[in-house]
């Protein structure tokens, strides 16, 4: 397994380094305003009539940020995302003179709890280091429905660091950023109780502990090329939600099958997943030297044992049990930001080969809290290598006239996953978000979602055959389960997001054992 991970990421890099150049990339779909910000962006010297345009862009006087916003990888992938400054919105709070805020207005305004303090923040940022942190939490209790009533809670804190090596070392060309993120979990989730087969609470799972989430070097070659080499996952840049404004989109729900990727291809391979971290790397590919078309490859380190809370900063392919080699084309258009120009549109197709050896779905049915005696007479095998694909499509679909902070975007997806070893072959999501469902509140969001997964017919076939023939008592035949969430994102600061929310789930476990499931949760969250 070395040698292949090894090959491919020496490939990656090759390619890298035969069409890179020392030119900045500049996306045309960079969020803030042109030329001074770009400007001081790209310079280490920034005047005082700089500065004031930069505070304009938001993020405490910090470079306004690339919002690659159908291709871009996510410092931290999941809700509580500060929504982006829009060109027509207030200005960020002026440059903080003390500990605390200068005034009330400023402290609901600024974009995280502890604002700047004496500059601080925004002498960072102009220096080459950007921070950011949040804590977010889910709690869900089903009321009625499924195996037993439960409620639970979950909570994750998080701090990023991105460093900006040209500023940092003061060389006159570009030279990358450094990415770091770490995070710790607490809590229990709803999941098991019910049982469901994807959890209703995305912020639960891969071990809580405190773990690495991510430290890599990404580099902007050249308008054709970029890429990313590190401890990485591989949720941010391949099956990823696109970015409307300044959010991740899939994650304006609860329900882990949506957020924060189509929830099917995590359990059908090798593809890793935020909070992980997998030795990786990635090479995007822009043929027409814009954001509008998309080639893009990757190669990451398949470790089962990754999640496990001794795990939490491991860094090596120990224990790793192969490659997951994905691919991606993706076509985008749209504006300079969601809130002026073209409405933005996304399609993604991609797909994966995954060099694992692993067992047949037969050797898997504990998924389906199918007993381990319904296997022993089933054909269980080993296979070597899995693959699978997917769809992609989201838009927005329109602006209000009068307030275009105010809008409504759509996705869409179908993943779809090998045969012989897939848990749910077949899964599907879809949602529609709206920004600003009052005048007086353009930053609230309404959202509706669902997502549906089918399970393995080789699965379903062996226990009705079983049932057939005296032997699946006590067993239940799996086909489907389904989930819809509806949900209001209140968000009366910048930083603070309070997201009350339903879902209904049919079928808990994919199979007809126990009744429909109906659930109210509240996630929330405080951006530093």
């Amino acid at each position: 397994m070395c040698g292949t991970w090894q090959k491919a990421g020496a490939a990656a890099i090759g390619i890298t380094l035969m069409l890179g150049s020392r030119a900045t990339f500049a996306q045309s779909t960079a969020s803030g305003s042109p030329g001074v910000v770009q400007a001081a962006a790209s310079s280490g010297d920034v005047t005082p009539a700089q500065r004031q345009e930069l505070l304009k862009a938001g993020n405490f006087g910090a470079p306004a940020r690339n919002e690659q916003r159908a291709f871009g990888s996510v410092p931290i992938p999941i809700p509580g995302d500060v929504f982006s400054r829009g060109a027509s919105e207030q200005a960020a709070p002026e440059k903080q003179k003390g500990l605390f805020p200068n005034s009330w207005h400023d402290f609901v305004n600024q974009d995280g709890f502890f604002g700047d303090p004496w500059g601080a923040r925004s002498w960072l940022a102009d220096h080459g280091v950007t921070v950011g942190g949040r804590y977010f939490q889910d709690t869900a209790g089903n009321p009625f429905g499924g195996k037993s009533r439960a409620a639970r809670y979950a909570d994750e804190e998080a701090l990023s660091l991105d460093f900006d090596l040209k500023k940092l070392t003061g060389v006159a060309f570009n030279a990358g950023v450094l990415h770091f993120l770490t995070l710790a979990r607490q809590g229990a989730g709803l999941g098991n109780t019910l049982p469901v087969i994807d959890s209703p609470m995305e912020i639960y799972g891969a071990g809580e502990t405190m773990r690495l989430g991510r430290l890599s070097w990404e580099m902007h070659w050249n308008n054709y090329v970029q890429t990313e080499v590190g401890e990485i996952n591989t949720e941010n840049d391949f099956e990823q939600s696109s970015t409307y404004w300044g959010a991740n989109l899939y994650c304006q729900f609860q329900n882990n099958g949506i957020c924060g990727m189509p929830q099917s291809i995590a359990m059908n391979s090798g593809y890793g997943f935020y909070p992980t971290a997998h030795p990786g790397a990635w090479i995007k590919l822009y043929p027409a030297g814009n954001d509008h078309y998309l080639v893009q490859f990757g190669a990451y380190s398949v470790d089962p044992t990754i999640s496990g809370v001794r795990n939490g900063w491991k860094m090596n392919l120990h224990g790793a049990t192969g490659t997951f080699l994905p691919f991606q084309l993706g076509w985008h258009q749209g504006g300079n930001d969601d809130y002026s120009g073209p409405m933005q549109t996304n399609v993604k197709i991609g797909g994966y080969w995954d060099t694992s050896e692993v067992k047949n779905v037969y050797g898997q049915m504990g998924t389906y809290n199918i007993p381990a005696s319904a296997a022993q007479d089933a054909p269980v095998s080993k296979v070597r290598g899995r693959f699978g694909g997917w769809f992609q499509f989201d838009r927005m679909l329109q602006r209000d006239g009068a307030d275009p902070h105010r809008g409504t975007a759509f996705f869409a997806s179908f993943t779809w996953g090998d045969p012989r070893t897939a848990i749910a072959p077949y899964f599907v999501t879809a949602g529609i978000t709206r920004k600003g469902t009052f005048a007086s509140r353009p930053d609230d969001t309404i959202s509706l979602g669902m997502k549906a997964l089918w399970a393995n017919p080789k699965v379903t076939h062996w226990i009705e055959h079983l049932q057939h023939t005296g032997r699946g008592a006590g067993l239940y035949a799996p086909h489907s389960e389904e989930a819809i969430e509806l949900n209001y994102g209140y968000r009366p600061t910048r930083w603070l997001l309070l997201r009350p929310g339903l879902q209904y789930l049919w079928s808990p476990g994919a199979v007809k054992r126990y009744k429909d499931a109906m659930l109210i949760d509240l996630e929330s969250s405080i951006s530093f």
